[in-house]
């Protein structure tokens, strides 16, 4: 997928530059062991001159090439999916394929998803290495809302939006839910946006009112809107400024 993409070289800060052996791992899929193999195969070059030892210290803007091929260290990434039914967010393959199983990116272990959706829930997923800014996302504190388009079961009226905006007493939880803005476009087809993200917590808000999500799909995180270019199952990096708004 093309796109932008932050790059945050992990440099030492003393001495600004790092061995050569690391940054081939920390660059490739390689282990340290079959780094230093290339290395001693004479498939790693830097600035145009094959270099054999591991020690070698790399500075920022050398350009490093294995067999012939520019690497450079992956920094922190961000990332948003068209997330497919009959996928999960997970790490790993469960019932289901995990959605990152649907990158294809060098170093997929250091990603993680910031804010899960269920197996038949479709939409904007946000998906990055970088963990604060994840937990700016999924943290009840920070009120981020979720934008969701829903399809019901049975027809909602206007009184609705008033309860949601109080909040929903859930089944087997304390206490409300955070206020909630919900918005009729047709009887059976409401947007609602949430603060938090308790467990199936759109399915059970509409099961505390008598009603059922026949159809779930996220819009929005923040101000990070959903492209509407992204088929399902694609993905995109995301821009700076959609970066900076979380």
């Amino acid at each position: 997928m093309l796109g932008p993409i932050i790059w945050q070289f992990s440099f030492n800060k003393l001495s600004n530059e790092v061995r050569l052996d690391k940054f081939i791992c920390e660059s490739t899929s390689l282990t340290r062991s079959l780094a230093k193999k290339a290395l001693h195969r004479g498939d790693v070059s830097c600035d145009g001159v094959v270099v054999k030892d591991s020690g070698f210290k790399v500075t920022e803007g050398m350009q490093i090439c294995l067999e012939g091929e520019p690497i450079a260290l992956v920094g922190e990434r961000y990332l948003m999916l068209n997330k497919p039914v009959d996928t999960i967010c997970s790490t790993i393959d469960e019932t289901y394929p995990s959605v990152l199983s649907l990158l294809d990116l060098a170093k997929p272990e250091t990603l993680h998803i910031a804010g899960r959706l269920d197996a038949d829930t479709t939409g904007l997923v946000l998906i990055t290495s970088d963990g604060q800014w994840s937990h700016r996302i999924t943290s009840p504190k920070k009120d981020c809302g979720k934008r969701y388009l829903v399809q019901l079961a049975e027809p909602v009226d206007a009184s609705l939006i008033e309860v949601f905006a109080v909040g929903v007493e859930l089944r087997n939880e304390e206490g409300l839910t955070k206020p909630a803005v919900l918005e009729i476009i047709e009887p059976q087809c409401v947007r609602l946006t949430i603060t938090e993200g308790k467990y199936h917590q759109v399915k059970r808000m509409f099961a505390a009112v008598g009603n059922h999500v026949v159809g779930l799909h996220r819009e929005s995180i923040g101000q990070i809107e959903l492209d509407p270019d992204l088929a399902l199952g694609e993905w995109r990096y995301l821009t700076s400024e959609e970066i900076a708004s979380i």
